[in-house]
């Protein structure tokens, strides 16, 4: 589990290095953008929803709230697409904002994922997640881990059209 929280940030590496061999070739190609979203929702998405469900996040109703994050970060990445060429942009010709949090700003939830595991939160199972289960596990929707309102909240804030961040 260490190997794969760690090397989570690599993405954020190979995100930006991207952008900017592109920016220095002066070369960019719409298959291109379309292919670092896919990276984008795989790194920032996909790969820490699945943490979370290795980690313990197993009851139906976390798996379909991880679900749900990992479509916000789609949403979220299809409407930077859509909407790039609409937003403000500053005098290099970048946007001048994000519209919602950033899909990378979900690694802020993988070093939170990394320091539970390393203070023991975590200790495998259904009931060794931090807060525990809310509900009975042998009911239809089979509780809930409170822990996964994160991942709910990031995905919302991701999607958010009134959160600005201002580009560096």
């Amino acid at each position: 589990m260490w190997a794969a929280l760690a090397f989570m940030p690599f993405g954020l590496f190979f995100d930006f290095m991207d952008g900017k061999v592109a920016r220095w070739r002066q070369k960019s190609s719409l298959m291109g953008q379309e292919l670092d979203s896919l990276a984008d929702l795989i790194s920032f998405g996909v790969a820490p929803a699945s943490a979370a469900f290795a980690l313990g996040l197993r009851t139906p109703l976390d798996s379909l709230l991880l679900a749900f994050f990992v479509l916000c970060g789609l949403t979220r990445l299809a409407r930077f697409n859509v909407t790039v060429s609409s937003l403000p942009k500053d005098s290099t010709g970048k946007s001048k904002y994000f519209e919602g949090t950033p899909i990378p700003s979900s690694l802020c939830v993988v070093a939170a994922m990394a320091w539970c595991v390393r203070q023991g939160h975590v200790v495998g199972g259904s009931e060794g997640v931090m807060g525990g289960v809310w509900g009975r596990e042998d009911s239809w929707w089979g509780g809930v881990h409170p822990i996964v309102g994160v991942f709910v909240g990031w995905g919302c804030a991701m999607v958010s059209r009134t959160i600005h961040i201002p580009k560096p």
